[in-house]
């Protein structure tokens, strides 16, 4: 996992820097927002666990995220981070997602732009339910997001609202603790809800 997120760091920081020179400021910025998945379950699970509906837990579950790039009058290049988890009866799921993301900006009034863009990155998909083995998987992330930005006046500071949403093929397995595999999980898609705030520097 490691090398795999120096290699996405490493090229994030190359597309920063391919447009540097256009650059108006570096930023960086934290967000909070809700997050909702679409789990679906292999066959044999779905023999051996029926009922269980898996999409609720990660189910509006708070998420966490920083981030950082360069912005300029036109679009901003960034990389982010995020972590949430969630519980559904005995079952815990956990998410981490490494994100590099680029949003074209359209004013719409003084200050105020609306942003439309792409997300490519990966996801982390980590299985911690009670009596179960734990079981990780990292899978691709690619997606859209859109939403507002608003440039506080007379400050270095904005603040924005948006919706992102990520397809996905992390996978992780649920197999008992002293028994056999019940079958997997395979994280289809993930949307989020959020608000941000950012420091222009």
């Amino acid at each position: 996992m490691k090398n795999t997120l120096k290699i996405l760091a490493a090229g994030t920081t190359l597309a920063f820097a391919s447009v540097s020179a256009h650059a108006a400021d570096n930023f960086v910025g934290l967000t909070w927002g809700e997050t909702s998945n679409n789990v679906q379950r292999s066959g044999s699970l779905k023999q051996n666990l029926p009922n269980q509906n898996f999409d609720r837990v990660i189910d509006d579950s708070s998420t966490w995220g920083i981030r950082a790039g360069q912005m300029t009058d036109a679009g901003r290049y960034y990389a982010t981070y995020e972590n949430q988890s969630g519980t559904s009866g005995p079952f815990k799921l956990r998410q981490q997602n490494l994100l590099g993301s680029y949003d074209a900006f359209v004013p719409i009034a003084e200050r105020t732009n609306l942003f439309v863009g792409g997300t490519l990155g990966l996801i982390k998909l980590e299985q911690e339910s009670t009596g179960f083995s734990r079981d990780s998987d990292i899978g691709y992330a690619a997606g859209v997001q859109a939403g507002l930005l608003h440039q506080v006046a007379n400050t270095n500071a904005s603040v924005e609202g948006g919706y992102r949403y990520l397809r996905s093929n992390a996978s992780t397995d649920l197999n008992p603790r002293g028994g056999s595999n019940l079958g997997s999980l395979d994280l289809k898609s993930s949307e989020q809800f959020y608000i941000g705030v950012n420091y222009n520097f």
